[in-house]
């Protein structure tokens, strides 16, 4: 039996525009299961990220509950969300977010250095899940001798290095040609059959296609959360 891996309940952000409330949440609930593969999606200024900042412990909700894996965080302090950041959530961005001057087994190695990992043992997890992407020949390469698709698998390594319960997509082939946006799909497709949970956040409503579940905002408020027609074949 599948397990909640992330609960919010009633959660808003508001923001205090003069004497005017604008509310950027809106009394959003949503349970995501383990191995479900969620995308958000909506045109811009629904919510879409700051659903993403609030339910992966970037920002502080101003009301509501978020739990993940059964945990409340609302009374965290900021070193307990980072420290539950790095060990059950993982990160992919649209501008893959890489350090520049620093080559591919240490920027996939980056959130094992927060973690306290020892250095051979960081690099070995990070090597691994380098090669799993399809790397493995480019463990020294900068991110400016990398391709964008490239670029966005060295980032996706380094959001699985950890292991993390879940997985945050931002706009995951947003910057990306149509061949590179393809091959990061297909990887996304591939982690979640292995049992990954993803959430996606996206204003293209052909890549939510992929996903297994697809939840639309508008004005801060959840107004669709359905099946795809691609996961109800597989019910």
């Amino acid at each position: 039996m599948t397990q909640p891996v992330l609960v919010l309940k009633d959660i808003s952000k508001v923001y205090r525009l003069g004497e005017e409330d604008l509310y950027a949440l809106n009394q959003v609930s949503l349970t995501i299961n383990e191995g479900e593969f969620l995308a958000v999606v909506g045109p811009s200024g629904c919510g879409k990220s700051t659903f993403l900042h609030i339910a992966s412990l970037l920002d502080y909700p101003t009301q509501g509950i978020i739990q993940i894996k059964g945990m409340d965080t609302m009374d965290y302090t900021e070193p307990e969300r980072a420290r539950l950041r790095n060990r059950e959530i993982g990160f992919i961005f649209q501008q893959f977010n890489l350090l520049a001057k620093t080559n591919a087994i240490d920027n996939v190695a980056l959130p094992l250095v927060y973690a306290g990992d020892g250095k051979k043992d960081r690099e070995r997890r990070a090597r691994e899940m380098l090669e799993q992407v399809g790397l493995g020949d480019r463990l020294s390469s900068t991110p400016s001798q990398l391709s964008g698709g490239q670029q966005q698998r060295v980032a996706i390594a380094r959001a699985l290095v950890n292991q993390p319960s879940l997985i945050f997509a931002d706009e995951p082939t947003g910057n990306l040609d149509s061949r590179s946006g393809e091959e990061i799909k297909k990887i996304i497709i591939k982690l979640n059959n292995e049992g990954k949970t993803i959430v996606m956040v996206t204003h293209d409503r052909e890549i939510a296609k992929i996903a297994k579940r697809i939840v639309a905002l508008a004005d801060g408020r959840v107004v669709s959360d359905r099946p795809t027609k691609w996961a109800r074949k597989t019910l």
